[in-house]
């Protein structure tokens, strides 16, 4: 049966992809046509018997995002909550003595998935690298939300523990790394064939801290073995790097090249605190040109380091060495064009710089960055070959105008409220700045039930036995005082429903 082809006529505006230049340009009143899943026209392109006609003017017409680090099975769950905890005693990072909080049960971890998803895909994702724990639906889930998807199952020798907020432990179990890391393989052959034929996997030893040396040689060893993509959290917080000095004697950047990990398939979660950070003062500057030269990528986060005050040292920096660079959303919410913004405008503030990054650079990171990390050239580009994976922008949307430069409207003015229409795989996901898989109302008010549902637990996991309350109070205090029992949902139910 012959495929059908689809036509987007007259799009304003198009951000393709030059070759000879390797970077992305705009054209302007052009047509690209797609078949099945796959561009073959960009230009000029001649009537076609029977095609399905897109009228895309008034559009700008962008390659679909591709996010190298998301949460999406826990981190919605956290929003209001854990927006501006950072512990104090250890050099103002949440990993330790918050993150460990909130437990999420099997309906709350499918409520957040579906809300994550409907907002990576109203923001214009159109890949995403999901880092979770493993569940049954988590495949079809994916699979359901239309979006293209590398599945990350976590494994690890370990796990951080506090119990008096300044003094970080580990306790280990080598054996439930070694089958985690069997585990995650025969998860990723399933995803692999997946009937979507839109899913993949990467390996994921969560991080260089928690997991041995063996597990980690061995995960490197898997990944190249199987022709994947491997990703670990590594360099995220100043107690992990001087926690893997007084381990081994080198940087966490220095430790993860001598066990094999670094190469042109990983990708590091963050990498802040490389031994030019500042708040380090560390005599040595080696680690930028170790993730150069053997070509591994950086997953950079801004928005949930900075909302505690850390940031990268800087994106400018990191290119300018010549390290390949992706976005993540690696908190709620999962608001890719604002992830965007935040990277520039922090990266500047943090260079003091307005030039040491471009929106250009940040645009780039944001979809062939992506692509690289994930050996997909097919990705994040408009070109012929390429997936049909793409964003249709209103360009008369209100927020866009006056439109004078497209990209830069988006990122610093309109943000997701202009993403009307986006395709994965040829096939539409949302429509009209909806996504068409999920009722994100519903996913949402399923995912608060499951918020309460964790606020009520978090004393049996705090080392002070403190309640949520107290841990992360509200903005304000409320007048006159409720029953606390109560808490800030009740608040939400009409009188009458309560």
């Amino acid at each position: 049966m012959a495929e059908r082809m689809h036509i987007l006529r007259n799009a304003s505006w198009l951000v393709a992809w030059d070759e000879a230049s390797e970077s992305h340009v705009y054209r302007r009143d052009v047509d690209l046509a797609f078949s099945d899943d796959t561009i073959t026209a960009i230009g000029d392109v001649d009537a076609v018997p029977d095609a399905d006609e897109i009228d895309a003017r008034g559009f700008i017409v962008l390659p679909g995002f591709v996010d190298i680090h998301a949460h999406p099975s826990s981190e919605p769950m956290l929003k209001g909550l854990t927006d501006e905890v950072g512990s104090h005693q250890l050099y103002m990072s949440s990993l330790y003595e918050y993150l460990p909080l909130f437990e999420n049960d099997d309906e709350g971890r499918r409520a957040s998935n579906e809300v994550a998803l409907c907002e990576l895909l109203q923001s214009g994702v159109t890949t995403v690298c999901d880092l979770s724990a493993e569940r049954d639906d988590w495949l079809d889930t994916l699979g359901e939300s239309g979006i293209r998807a590398y599945a990350a199952p976590g494994f690890r020798s370990g796990r951080w523990y506090t119990t008096n907020g300044h003094e970080v432990r580990y306790e280990w179990n080598e054996a439930a790394g070694r089958d985690g890391l069997d585990r995650a393989l025969r998860f990723i052959d399933r995803a692999r064939q997946h009937p979507s034929g839109r899913l993949s996997g990467m390996v994921y030893p969560a991080q260089a801290d928690t997991c041995t040396e063996e597990l980690l040689r061995d995960a490197a060893a898997a990944s190249r073995e199987c022709g994947l993509p491997l990703q670990i959290h590594a360099a995220q917080s100043v107690v992990e790097f001087h926690e893997i000095m007084r381990r081994r004697g080198k940087t966490p950047i220095e430790f993860l090249g001598s066990v094999g990990i670094l190469g042109p398939n990983a990708i590091l979660g963050h990498a802040i605190f490389l031994d030019h950070h500042s708040w380090l003062h560390w005599p040595t500057r080696n680690d930028l040109a170790r993730l150069a030269d053997t070509g591994t990528t950086v997953a950079h986060c801004p928005t949930v380091f900075s909302r505690r005050g850390i940031t990268l040292e800087d994106v400018g920096a990191y290119r300018r060495a010549g390290v390949n660079l992706g976005i993540g959303t690696d908190t709620f919410p999962h608001n890719f064009v604002e992830e965007m913004r935040t990277a520039a405008i922090v990266a500047r503030v943090t260079a003091g710089n307005a030039d040491t990054v471009t929106t250009a650079d940040i645009f780039a990171a944001a979809t062939v960055g992506g692509a690289k990390a994930l050996a997909r050239p097919d990705l994040g580009q408009l070109a012929i070959g390429a997936k049909a994976d793409f964003v249709m922008v209103d360009a008369e949307h209100p927020a866009m105008r006056p439109l004078y430069d497209p990209i830069r409207s988006l990122i610093y003015s309109a943000g997701e409220r202009a993403v009307r229409h986006v395709f994965v795989d040829g096939r539409q996901v949302v429509r009209d700045g909806k996504t068409l898989a999920f009722d994100y109302v519903d996913a949402v008010a399923r995912l608060e039930a499951a918020q309460r549902r964790a606020i009520e637990k978090v004393p049996r996991f705090d080392w002070g036995r403190r309640p949520a309350s107290e841990i992360m109070p509200p903005t304000l205090r409320e007048f006159p005082p409720s029953d606390p029992r109560r808490g800030a949902h009740a608040l939400l139910t009409p009188p009458e429903v309560r």
